[in-house]
Order: structure tokens, then C-alpha cells, then sequence
């Protein structure tokens, strides 16, 4: 029977140790010698903390297809890398100005700003030379297609392009399904390519694809509204990170939308949602259904 404390505990440790021994001088450098404050910088915004998450989306899916076990931890800690780099921007001054992630200082307060915005720049360009990598597929077609949809999930119009609909929100306000359009963007396109990645790599046809690209939109929804629901309920200690944010700065979210428990109507319907996705697959994706569960019930 599945087990998803196991699971996600297990592949945690996995990117970690992945993580500790890719993030060194020797595996960075080349043309020139990585610098070692740029190194311990980028170790400080990915080693220790983190519920790695995104990577055990991509081990998920990849399951569903039998793909051998250190294809998808290459694939998921070039996710995680892009993630972590992505929270090290957020935290800057000049974004979300936070001085505290996973319970610790952020990168910026620990080094310095330039220091930060480098660190973050570093892991998203070394990301995408593990997805290069013949120890993710022997394939190069793959590799160009997991390049690609990284690509997509992490640039203009995916993380990056949300954060930024996400800034002209705060200053001007959203109209419509715009707050939704931000939110699928900056929080559920990386999510949609984790899933993705895991399914490419496993060689899944057009439809196999599809579904799972449906329940991935469906559980990067729930994740971000579970996010908004504990910036309004969690508290600092146990999130590791300020909450209240949204209201302080009078956000508009789906929670100030639809109220508290509204919100949570909505994220019980979104998930089953997703849940409804993966019929087709059988036992083999009781992992991806785990997690969008647990999407709903985490309290950190």
C-alpha cells in the first residue's frame, strides 16, 4: 500500500543529498572557478528546509511510467533549483522584502543583495544544465523537450510573468479571473511542469499527457489557494516566513474574494477536481493523489 509520509520524507532526503553534492565548487565551475561566496549562497537558499514538494511531483508522475529512479531526482532537483532561486528573488527588497525563509535568514540578510540576486540567477541557469545532462536521458530529444518545458513553466509566461502580473495587481488591482490568470501562472506553471516532466520523461503519449497536464493545473490551483487560506490562518512560526502579508498589503486574493470559508469550499471542489484527472491510471498515481490531498490539509 502506498505510503506518502514515506514518500515524501524519502525523496526530501534524496534531493538533499542531491542538492549538497551538486551544489560545490568542482561541479560548478568551468570555464573559471566557481566562486565560493556565490556557492555557499546558493547552498544557503536550497540545502536544509524545504518539503521538496515540486521533485516529488516529478517522482510521482515519472512512477506512473516506470522511469528509473535517478532520471526523475535529476529531473526534480532541476525543478527544485529553479524553485529555490525563485524564492531568493521574492525575498529581496526590491520584491516581497522578507527577511526570513524556512525560519532562517534570507539569502539577501545572510550575504548581501547583489550576492542574492546572483545565487538566484546561478541556480536557474545550472538547472537547466542537469535536464542537458545524458544522466537524465540517454535520449537528446528528451532533453530538449524537458529543457523546453521548463522553460515554459519558469519564464514569461509561467513563474516569471506571474510574479510580474503579480506586482501590477498590488499597484492597479485585478479585474475579473485576472487574480486566477496570476495565480496559475506565478504558483501552478511550475507545478504543471514538474508533473510534465515526469510524464515526458516516462514517454507518455498525447493523452496520457493531457490528463496529467489537467490534474496538475487542478493542484497548483489548490496549492495556491491553501497558501492564501494559511497566510490568513497559520502562524509566522509555523510557516518559517511572515503571514498576514496579503491583508497588510491589501492584497486581493480568492480568500478576500470569497471569504474564509468559501475559499475552503472552493479548494475542497479544486481537488477533487484534480483527483478526478487521474481515473485512468489506476493504484500507479496514488502518489499524485496523495499529494493533492495533502495540498489541502497542510498547515505549513
Amino acid at each position: 500500500m502506498y505510503d506518502f509520509a514515506a514518500d515524501i520524507a524519502d525523496c526530501a532526503r534524496a534531493i538533499e543529498t542531491a542538492l549538497e553534492r551538486q551544489l560545490v565548487p568542482g561541479r560548478l565551475s568551468g570555464p573559471g572557478p566557481a566562486a565560493d561566496r556565490l556557492v555557499n549562497a546558493m547552498r544557503h537558499g536550497s540545502l536544509d528546509g524545504g518539503k521538496r514538494l515540486r521533485p516529488l511531483l516529478v517522482r510521482q508522475a515519472a512512477a506512473i511510467f516506470n522511469v528509473p529512479s535517478h532520471q526523475a531526482l535529476m529531473a526534480g532537483m532541476a525543478v527544485e533549483m529553479v524553485h529555490c532561486y525563485s524564492l531568493i528573488h521574492d525575498d529581496l527588497p526590491a520584491m516581497d522584502n522578507d527577511d526570513l525563509r524556512r525560519g532562517r535568514p534570507t539569502v539577501h540578510k545572510a550575504f548581501d543583495d547583489a550576492t542574492a540576486i546572483l545565487a538566484g540567477d546561478a541556480l536557474l541557469t545550472h538547472a537547466f544544465g542537469l535536464l542537458a545532462d545524458p544522466e537524465t536521458h540517454a535520449d537528446a530529444a528528451v532533453r530538449i523537450r524537458l529543457v523546453a518545458e521548463l522553460v515554459a513553466g519558469s519564464g514569461a509566461g509561467g513563474m516569471a510573468g506571474g510574479q510580474m502580473r503579480d506586482i501590477e495587481g498590488e499597484k492597479g488591482g485585478f479585474s475579473g479571473d485576472e487574480i486566477s490568470t496570476m495565480q496559475a501562472m506565478k504558483t501552478g506553471a511550475l507545478i504543471r511542469a514538474s508533473v510534465r516532466l515526469g510524464a515526458i520523461l516516462g514517454g507518455a503519449d498525447a493523452r496520457a499527457l493531457s490528463v496529467l497536464t489537467a490534474y496538475a493545473e487542478a493542484a497548483g490551483r489548490a496549492f495556491q489557494l491553501a497558501d492564501d487560506i494559511l497566510d490568513v490562518t497559520a502562524t509566522a512560526e509555523a510557516m518559517g516566513k511572515a503571514t498576514g502579508k496579503d491583508a497588510a498589503l491589501g492584497k486581493q486574493t480568492l480568500v478576500a474574494q470569497l471569504g474564509l470559508d468559501g475559499a475552503r469550499e472552493r479548494l475542497k471542489q479544486t481537488v477533487n477536481e484534480a483527483l478526478g484527472c487521474l481515473r485512468t491510471f489506476g493504484p500507479k498515481a496514488d502518489g499524485l493523489r496523495a499529494t493533492a490531498r495533502y495540498f489541502a490539509s497542510r498547515e505549513s
